[in-house]
């Protein structure tokens, strides 16, 4: 459950390497304390790539037509670059649409979810609204997914979530614990692996193991790394028996053509996804070293957000620092002491360090 919502959040209102065309981020000034730094929402501080904007311009002077040859070409792309077939991959308005898809078409009153917690909500959200029951499952000690514990929580279960790096913690599971999760899940069911954050770490996709497995779904997004939230662009892979369940409920979402055009202009930039890769690791481990050294944990995370424990109610902490115009957030119901940080740019984290400290006691 989560005890602050993203509305009543937006109420609230050291030298990096050279790395080419981002460089930007490093130039420019430090965000005035009247400018709000938003690093509550996981988005990506530097938007679309520059080839990405251009190709979204030309996409305008299209928008008289429907843009299904668009949506074939990305799927063509993706499915070309990941080793499977195009029939494999299906392109919605938004990961978000598709995840919430899978949960109609795969669970039921009968056959429930089994998801992590704390981990994207949605998945909780979207069975709810249909009645069906939800497990959650603790993290493990390394803020994995428990995979053993998982597969106990319910024999009859329709669905497993699986979020990987997690959100909101940005921790990784191994790539063995989801191959047990798929070897191992109730008769029946189907494995959805979120890989929203997987382009920020170094573990493998499980992209390619749709080939082999026809009860495995994986979301992909170009909201995160990609920068274009805004667009609202995602991808499902899996079986297209799978793909064909997630249709009924919106076989017409079909995003928009500057949308499906920018998110081909990223697929074929070779160079942005290290660029980005690389400074989001930077920053964020710059971050969170300073965090511990003031006697903050934080979790080892492998995306662009990680959690801090600030030891004291978490929802007081974002209050104070949206006073100042950083905000961050949100707060999960059994973490009621941790607070979640997206990575911004340079100058975005050197503000939040600076309101921190002035803001948040040190610990210890």
């Amino acid at each position: 459950m989560v005890s602050v919502s993203r509305r009543s959040l937006l109420a609230l209102g050291a030298a990096l390497p050279v790395l080419g065309p981002l460089d930007w981020a490093v130039a420019s000034p430090l965000p005035a304390e009247s400018d709000k730094v938003r690093l509550n929402y996981n988005e990506s501080p530097y938007g679309p790539s520059d080839a990405a904007r251009e190709a979204m311009q030309r996409a305008i002077a299209a928008s008289g037509r429907y843009p299904y040859p668009d949506m074939y070409a990305l799927a063509a792309l993706f499915a070309q670059q990941q080793g499977v077939g195009e029939e494999n991959v299906a392109v919605f308005a938004g990961s978000m649409a598709a995840l919430r898809f899978a949960v109609l078409a795969f669970t039921s009153q009968t056959r429930g979810v089994v998801m992590a917690t704390p981990s994207y909500e949605l998945v909780r959200q979207a069975a709810e609204s249909i009645k069906a029951p939800v497990r959650e499952v603790n993290l493990d000690a390394r803020h994995a997914h428990d995979v053993p514990a998982m597969l106990a929580a319910d024999p009859q279960a329709g669905m497993l979530y699986l979020c990987n790096p997690n959100n909101p913690t940005g921790t990784l599971t191994p790539t063995e614990a989801i191959r047990q999760a798929l070897a191992n899940k109730p008769k029946g069911s189907v494995l959805v692996v979120d890989e929203a954050y997987i382009d920020f770490c170094d573990a493998p996709s499980c992209v390619s193991w749709v080939n082999d497995h026809d009860d495995l779904l994986v979301l992909r997004t170009f909201s995160k790394i990609y920068g274009m939230a805004g667009a609202r662009l995602g991808l499902a892979i899996g079986h297209p028996a799978l793909l064909e369940r997630l249709a009924v409920f919106g076989g017409d979402n079909v995003p928009a053509a500057a949308s499906l055009l920018g998110a081909r202009a990223s697929l074929e930039d070779a160079m942005l996804v290290g660029q980005r890769k690389a400074l989001n690791a930077r920053l964020r481990d710059e971050t969170v070293i300073w965090l511990k050294g003031r006697g903050f944990s934080c979790t080892a995370s492998q995306s662009n957000c990680f959690m801090i424990d600030v030891k004291q109610p978490a929802e007081q902490v974002i209050e104070r620092l949206a006073a100042h115009n950083v905000l961050v957030g949100r707060v999960w119901q059994n973490w009621p002491q941790w607070v979640r940080v997206t990575v911004g740019n340079q100058q975005e984290m050197e503000r939040f360090r600076e309101v921190f400290a002035a803001q948040i006691a040190r610990v210890g």
